[in-house]
């Protein structure tokens, strides 16, 4: 069963260096995330139209075939490098969600 990941800038970015590393240390390890957790991004920083709420600085929505495999994503040693500059950059929300 697929499963989502959503990442939810709050705010404005604070460290564009820090978020800029995140970027990078992603884009290297891309391949190797795509053959171990079969993440599948399907919209990093699109446009966004808020119908209920204010709508938040940024999102980003990636797939997974599994809860299990989101999991194994985030817990990795490769992930939890990067994630360091990502949480100096900005504000975020993370959340996974069980598809159908």
């Amino acid at each position: 069963m697929p499963a989502y990941m959503i990442f939810i800038r709050e705010g404005a970015v604070t460290d564009p260096a820090a978020l800029q590393t995140y970027s990078a240390m992603n884009r290297r390890n891309a391949g190797a995330f795509v053959q171990a957790y079969g993440i599948k991004p399907l919209s990093v920083y699109g446009a966004t139209e808020a119908f209920e709420g204010a709508a938040p600085d940024g999102i980003v929505l990636l797939e997974f075939p599994s809860t299990q495999d989101a999991r194994a994503w985030y817990d990795s040693p490769e992930y939890q490098a990067a994630l360091a500059h990502r949480k100096r950059g900005a504000q975020y929300r993370a959340l996974l969600i069980e598809g159908l």
